[in-house]
């Protein structure tokens, strides 16, 4: 048979063995060829050189943060702290005009003085009647009228007291204050802005603690829970977690779990809002490696080449996980100890005996 004829038969082994892979939808394999893998550059499958681990997208949020809201309507007349200003607790953050909180504030003031002279009045007045009474120089209907009016009076002054209570709560509205130690995280409001109770007007957040919040599989949480901890990759930190907490119940529309993973204190470069990675130990094995530019792929198919013991190169169809840097997982198709060829090319080339 002459070369052309031998290079035209392997072409057709070839495109029948990938069809054969395609359609019959096993992923152990499609052995190709018979050529020597004699010169070939290989490389041994190995499992990876740590324990498996399942990685999910996490989100780092402060401990303690807290969105402040305006409880008073006005007008913004004042900024003291923008973001990124570090507060204490009390800090006047921002100021709101606090003329119509001012003039409650006075009015409520001058009706309990008022309240307080009436009850005055009025408990000097059945003091003197319950005294008349008893000397029977009154009858018990002025005495019981006496009574009704201090009650009464008592009665309109503690209305009074707390309208000066309310009064005073309103005005201490205008000043809006950090709630505790942290720092100004966000601003929603402008000077001259006109606000109203509700509106978002900054958040304040503490960063000596935080955490990363991860969605799990439902089906891993108390697999999670056991485990008891987890490992935070951010670029260029791997961080051991001071304690997680699986959420008792999952999300209904993606029946996932919400995991909260503890970091430790004194993060400088870790702030809230960041996207990490939160990495969780499995009782899975562990998955074999293989360098990426050994995969070929082909259509819907992914195989590498296999040098067998007998020296014979053949293309072996395999189901791939991550990408790890320069590897690749292989979830099935190949075992720890086999050889595959480094260059799918030099592997094609040996198979076509070119």
């Amino acid at each position: 048979m002459t070369r052309p004829s031998v290079h035209r038969l392997v072409v057709l082994l070839t495109s029948a063995a990938w069809l054969a892979a395609c359609s019959g939808g096993h992923e152990e394999a499609a052995p190709v060829g018979g050529a020597s893998g004699a010169g070939l550059e290989a490389v041994t499958v190995s499992p990876a050189g740590q324990d498996a681990e399942r990685l999910f997208d996490g989100i780092v949020e402060a401990v303690q943060q807290a969105a402040i809201v305006a409880q008073t309507s006005g007008r913004v007349i004042a900024l003291e702290r923008d973001v990124d200003d570090p507060v204490r607790r009390g800090d006047v953050i921002l100021r709101i005009s606090a003329v119509e909180q001012k003039a409650n504030l006075d009015a409520a003031r001058q009706a309990l003085t008022e309240a307080a002279a009436m009850a005055t009045e009025a408990r000097s007045r059945h003091a003197r009647v319950q005294e008349l009474a008893s000397q029977q120089l009154l009858s018990q209907s002025d005495l019981d009228r006496a009574t009704a009016d201090r009650d009464g009076a008592e009665a309109r002054l503690a209305a009074a007291r707390a309208g000066v209570a309310a009064a005073e709560e309103q005005y201490g509205y205008t000043q809006v204050r950090a709630p505790f130690d942290g720092v100004v995280t966000a601003r929603q409001v402008e000077v001259g802005e006109a606000v109203n109770p509700g509106q978002p007007l900054t958040a304040v957040a503490a960063l000596g603690a935080l955490r990363v919040n991860v969605d799990v599989p439902q089906a891993l949480a108390e697999e999670i829970r056991a485990l008891g901890s987890a490992r935070v990759y951010t670029r260029d930190q791997v961080l051991e977690s001071a304690g997680i907490t699986v959420f008792p119940a999952a999300a209904s529309g993606s029946n996932t779990v919400r995991v909260r993973v503890e970091l430790p204190e004194g993060l400088g470069e870790i702030y809230p809002g960041m996207f990490v990675k939160a990495g969780f130990r499995s009782s899975e094995p562990v998955a074999l490696r293989v360098p990426a530019p050994a995969v070929v792929r082909r259509s819907e198919v992914t195989a590498v080449y296999v040098i067998g013991d007998d020296g014979q190169v053949r293309l072996r169809q395999v189901r791939l996980g991550r990408r790890l840097g320069d590897e690749v997982e292989v979830l099935a198709g190949l075992s720890a100890g086999e050889r595959i060829a480094a260059d799918p090319v030099a592997a094609t080339l040996a198979i076509e005996g070119r």
